[in-house]
């Protein structure tokens, strides 16, 4: 990179942090991402203290003729919740949150 480039980069750079859009648009993200980590987190978590504290509500048996325990499905429920909410997020950054940054950057280069 030259320096007249490396002068315009850091230009844009500047004009990016300066735009009141740019400081909402990270708060926005961040506090999104936040929600999200702790839902899964929540999740994860939740599962884990089951299995150490709850043993035996987990070793119930889902009915009458099933060899199957609570702890099967739960813990299935556990990894798809975290696969949708994984979505959810990769969705909203790949349209919302790009248009909003590629916004940005435009307004910047101008």
């Amino acid at each position: 990179m030259t320096i007249m480039e490396e002068k315009m980069a850091a230009d844009i750079y500047a004009r990016i942090r300066a735009n009141p859009k740019f400081e909402g648009f990270v708060g926005m993200r961040n506090r999104y991402s936040a929600i999200m980590a702790i839902l899964g987190a929540i999740a994860y978590y939740g599962f884990i203290l089951l299995v150490a504290y709850d043993k035996e509500f987990l070793a119930k048996k889902i009915g009458e003729g099933w060899t199957t325990s609570l702890g099967i499905p739960l813990g299935v429920g556990v990894i798809v919740f975290t696969i949708i909410i994984t979505w959810i997020y990769v969705r909203r950054a790949n349209s919302e949150f790009d248009d909003i940054n590629a916004q940005i950057v435009r307004e910047a280069q101008k």
